[in-house]
């Protein structure tokens, strides 16, 4: 300002004296008045962007604060003990707009003791999609857990109705996941396990230790049984070492005193993180769901898997485009809902249909079991040779899918409750995941009819279909289940079934063994699968004796096509009289053994004859 007035005395002593300062005016002057009048240039410039800047920085946002300040506007309502749930009532006395009064309402609906009236209220929540944001928003904080789940599982929930999981806790100073998730797996029990899970948690830790010594020493050192993971000297695999960590820890997760163990050391928050992180990965975020969903079949682990924030995860992936991880998604919630769902699906046990809850009455049950080097989802996808480039996943699914029974026959017979089950197979034990692990068809049957049992199996009429060694496994659990009388349910309940090339007098791909590369040390179910198997003659002789007073109705398709093994050799891997069970209908198809169960379109015969079977089979179960 000082520079402002003086810049307008010297311009009025010029203007007043102009006839005086004429003749003396000099350069002297005019020099004064420009570097005065730039000085007040430069310093008001100065000042203006010195209060642009700060006014700039006072008008910036911490978003985290304001999400924090809007959620102070939310309603809180305390937490009351599970065992005074019924007693209590937390909506007498609450001051509510007009406008609100049907969420409230619906809220305490939620919690009533009639269990039709709280199913009721989660599918009207579930239905409502004209609120407000912060309607939703009360719904998620006041909601008990029960409501939660149902709202998880319902088709139509909006994902509003789920809060985002609670801030997880700092790493300690100088870690990383890949040595959390080390130190959770060498804190687990290794009594008492068996020599697989033993492989598993000795390879993962002995993985995992030379990558942070190559990680803090900064040289990848070769050594051990990772080797082949790492593509350069400056390239450290951790992904590799933490799936090694994520196998072992699932393995361990089906020990139900194990799962204390993985909650107790934290285990819940450290597997978030890692999904978080491995979002553009898959397969992580597969073996953290299937611990997950392991976790869950403990009821005592509920309360803490749904603290995590969890269920808010799940709910998301539910509703994903892609069937593997919807699935996942939707074993972990229905191992969660007590409320609706009375079985438990171990691992490697899908139900592909229906995954949310649903007033479509379920009146029978199909299951899925593939074969050698098969698994849940990839061995019933559509035919390659006609796939759509999948360039985004919202692909038209009557185009191409990625797992028919899930996309078709669901809407061809929506009253099907439709499960597939995984199970780990080897053609070499050479190329075997545990060296250790030599399973017989018989070991694998009755592992398989367990977990099928505890997920409801045999309650309802229902229908096997299965491909190559799976209809070996489908005999032999047959055969198990008539030896004991609270297995009977399940024969009582079998109506038919369907086998895709299923070698019921043995295959040629054992005889091979000795030529092909993969199959050097053939494994104990290639082996099995030989022609001059006694165990498989035993098997096919049985069966046989004890199906010729049943009623089952059988329908058998087989390959007429050689298969590609390898690159260099052809084999026809089952011959049309191997495929003959000796009862039901046989249908030679012209594709091979891969693409037997794979039809090429809805429309083809393979899925056609299918369905009409299955429909034909249960039709007077559907009726009723």
């Amino acid at each position: 300002m000082s520079l402002g007035a003086y810049c307008v005395i010297c311009c009025r002593r010029i203007g007043t004296s102009a006839s005086r300062l004429k003749s003396r005016t000099s350069w002297r002057n005019i020099r004064n008045i420009i570097r005065f009048t730039g000085s007040f240039i430069l310093g008001g410039s100065l000042f203006l962007t010195y209060e642009v800047l700060a006014l700039k920085k006072s008008l910036t946002l911490d978003t985290q604060v304001v999400e924090r300040e809007k959620m102070k506007s939310y309603i809180y309502v305390h937490t009351v003990p599970a065992d005074k749930l019924e007693t209590h009532d937390s909506f007498s006395t609450v001051d509510i707009e007009d406008h609100d009064c049907a969420v409230w309402l619906l809220l305490r609906k939620s919690r009533e003791d009639d269990r039709a009236a709280r199913l009721e209220a989660v599918q009207e929540m579930s239905q409502a999609h004209h609120w407000h944001d912060y309607q939703y928003r009360v719904i998620a904080q006041a909601c008990d857990p029960r409501t939660l789940i149902g709202l998880a599982r319902s088709k139509e929930s909006d994902l509003r109705f789920f809060l985002p999981p609670p801030p997880l806790p700092s790493l300690k100073e100088d870690s990383s996941t890949e040595e959390e998730l080390r130190h959770l797996l060498a804190s687990l029990p290794q009594t008492e396990i068996d020599e697989c899970l033993q492989y598993f948690t000795s390879l993962a830790l002995s993985e995992s230790s030379q990558s942070l010594a190559a990680q803090k020493g900064g040289l990848w050192c070769f050594g051990g049984n990772g080797l082949p993971y790492a593509e350069s000297f400056g390239e450290v695999p951790s992904a590799t070492v933490e799936m090694f960590c994520l196998e072992a820890i699932v393995k361990h997760s089906e020990i139900p005193s194990h799962c204390d163990h993985i909650e107790a050391g934290g285990g819940l928050q450290l597997l978030q993180r890692l999904y978080q992180l491995h979002k553009d990965c898959p397969k992580v975020q597969r073996n953290i769901m299937r611990i997950i969903g392991n976790m869950a079949l403990n009821e005592h682990l509920h309360p803490a898997i749904i603290r995590s924030g969890w269920v808010s995860l799940m709910a998301e992936s539910l509703k994903s485009f892609h069937i593997m991880e919807a699935s996942h998604a939707a074993r972990t919630l229905a191992n969660l809902d007590r409320e609706t769902v009375h079985e438990k699906y171990q691992d490697g046990v899908y139900v592909l249909h229906p995954q949310c809850r649903t007033s479509q009455p379920i009146k029978a049950d199909v299951l899925f079991i593939h074969g050698l080097m098969g698994a849940a989802f990839k061995t019933w996808r559509q035919q390659d040779s006609e796939r759509v480039l999948l360039e985004n996943s919202l692909v038209d699914e009557d185009r191409y899918t990625t797992c028919w029974p899930k996309t078709w026959l669901a809407k061809d017979c929506p009253a099907l409750r439709i499960i597939s089950v995984e199970y780990d197979t080897n053609l070499s034990d050479w190329r075997a995941r545990c060296p250790m692990e030599r399973k017989s068809i018989a070991f694998r049957s009755n592992e398989l009819l367990s977990k099928l049992r505890a997920a409801g199996v045999g309650d309802r009429p229902m229908i096997w279909i299965s491909h190559s060694m799976g209809g070996l496994l489908v005999k032999k659990m047959l055969l198990e289940a008539s030896k004991k009388p609270e297995l009977s349910s399940v024969i009582n309940n079998t109506r038919g079934m369907i086998f895709y090339s299923v070698p019921h007098h043995g295959s040629h791909l054992a005889e091979y063994s000795v030529n092909i590369r993969y199959l050097l040390f053939p494994s104990l179910e290639v082996k099995e699968l030989s022609k001059d198997s006694p165990a498989l003659q035993t098997l096919q002789d049985d069966f046989m004796e004890f199906a010729k007073d049943k009623n089952f109705q059988v329908l058998s398709f087989v390959e007429t096509q050689p298969t590609f093994i390898g690159s260099m050799i052809k084999l026809h891997i089952v011959p049309v009289e191997s495929a003959d069970l000796g009862i039901g209908d046989l249908i030679p198809v012209d594709v091979n053994h891969l693409n037997i169960c794979k039809p090429k379109t809805k429309d083809a015969f393979l899925y056609k004859r299918t369905l009409q079977f299955i429909r034909e089979t249960l039709a007077r179960d559907l009726e009723n």
